[in-house]
Formats: C-alpha cells, structure tokens, sequence
C-alpha cells in the first residue's frame, strides 16, 4: 500500500513505543519505503539508505490505514506513519503497552532483532526435527518459543497441536519419528490455511477487529466448548499470562491434564479422566449434550 511512497514523518502519542534512539527517529522522516519483511513477529518497514523501522505489535497493537494527518486517539493510539496518500496508524488495545518500535542502521543492526527460530514454511522435516530437539521443551513451549520457531505464537500453537494429535505437554525428546512428521505437516498446514484465511478476510487492508480467538479455531479459545472432531468439551490450563487449549480425548488419551496451582490444592482430588471431572461437576454445570 505505501511501498514505493515516502515516510513524511513518524508522530509518536506514547513515549514508550520508541525503544531506540540511535539513529534519532527524526532520520526515517523523507525516507522512500523500499519493502517490507517479517522477522518473526516483528514487521520490518525497509526504507532507503539502509534504514529500518522494526515494528513489534503484541498481542494487542494494529495497524489501520487512514486519511492523511488523522488524529491519534487518546486511549488506543500510540503513533502514526504519515504518507502524502494517507496516515498508519498504530494502535494497542491493552493497558499494558508492550508494542515496541525500533529504528535502526544497515544489516548488522537489523539481525539483533532475529531470535534465531526456524521459518518452518521455509524448512523441510529433517531441519523442522533438528530444531525440535536442540533442547527439551514440552511441545507447547518449543512452539511458541522464537529461538525454535519463528512467528507461531500461542493461538496457533494449540490449532497446531490439535491438528497433530498430540499433547502440549509431551517432551520434545520423546517424540518418534511419525509423530515428528504429523507434528511438522500440522504446522505447516496451520500456517498456510490462517495466511489465506487472514489475507482473505481483510483484502488491500488491515484488520480492524483484536482478537486471538477465531470462530473457525478448533480449540484455541474453546474451553468448555465441544472438540469439532470427536465432540468432547475442550479443557485449558492456565499458565503466567498464556494458555493451552486441548482436547482430552483427541490428545492426551481422555487423561486431563493437571494445572499446576489447582492441582496442588486439591492433590489427590484432582481429576483425571474426562469422565472423572463430568462427575464432580455440579448437575447444573454440565454440558445438556453429554
């Protein structure tokens, strides 16, 4: 939409975006837009004479084309990119700003910002395999972590384990050879079908709704609701500030996964089985379908 355009200037509402002051923001101002790259989940505007603009949304930041100046909203708003065709403007719905901007000089700066994780649309399964088991994760976390992975996330991780049949909290070393392949054709799968859905969705422009729960997903955001597979209630565990949504029976075998605080306080009354929990569930909490 701007490649080709200049950047008039870059306006900032909240101090906190720009995290870099060398070079000055003030030089990305008059500069051609050349391109654009992902780097993880990072988007990378490329301007002339080797500068970059490293852009990190979060979970909460969008990008909105407006009308040329516009003004940025008080609450949400956090910069705009003013071109002569019209204004980017940065929101973040969230009270905690974490969107970070960065502009920085030639290749060398750019590559600080690479964390190293495997592009897997890029990779074939043997590098996939390698990358999986430098270190021993769950797979829950060797998903969503960029020095493994680049640009999965946490939504995606639980499409991707569903998909693949396999439990989030399964270690990396144990994984055999076929769940291996199932694992990386899942991911890749994943990735393809919510790029073309997500491009299909928003067309020449930019997404105006925040959200990382689709109507589509099949358990990301689902807990309580029926797998679409095999129809059994989709259960999460709670973890810092994320979350891992699974299906009992099409990934752990019925076995309910314990979350680690309740599990500590109820200890041997924790339930294990799906059929366990149904029956410690109050009659008027239960699903009327099972």
């Amino acid at each position: 939409m701007v490649q080709g355009e200049r950047l008039e200037r870059v306006r900032l509402q909240s101090v906190f975006l720009l995290r870099s002051v060398d070079p000055p923001l003030s030089e990305a101002s008059g500069r051609r837009v050349e391109g654009f790259r992902r780097m993880g989940k990072r988007v990378v505007f490329e301007l002339e004479d080797e500068l970059f603009l490293v852009l990190h949304l979060m979970v909460s930041g969008r990008l909105r084309w407006r009308s040329p100046g516009v003004a940025i909203p008080r609450k949400l708003g956090l910069a705009a990119f003013d071109f002569a065709s019209g204004s980017l403007l940065l929101t973040e719905a969230s009270k905690k700003k974490r969107a970070s901007l960065h502009l920085v000089r030639g290749a060398a700066g750019l590559a600080e910002f690479d964390r190293g994780g495997l592009e897997v649309i890029d990779a074939n399964e043997a590098q996939f395999d390698q990358a999986l088991r430098r270190e021993n994760h769950t797979l829950k976390r060797a998903l969503t972590d960029p020095r493994v992975l680049s640009g999965v996330g946490n939504a995606y991780s639980d499409e991707i384990l569903h998909r693949a049949r396999l439990s989030p909290f399964k270690q990396t070393s144990q994984l055999d050879a076929g769940e291996v392949a199932r694992l990386f054709g899942a991911t890749r799968d994943v990735l393809r079908e919510w790029t073309a859905r997500l491009r299909a969705e928003v067309g020449d422009g930019f997404p105006e709704k925040v959200t990382a729960f689709r109507a589509q997903m099949a358990v990301h955001g689902r807990y309580g609701e029926p797998c679409p597979d095999c129809g059994a209630p989709v259960q999460r565990i709670i973890y810092a500030e994320n979350e891992a949504n699974y299906c009992p029976e099409c990934q752990t075998g019925g076995k309910v996964l314990a979350d680690r605080a309740l599990s500590r306080l109820l200890k041997k009354n924790w339930p294990r089985t799906l059929e366990e929990l149904e029956r410690r569930r109050p009659i008027s909490g239960r699903r009327a379908d099972r």
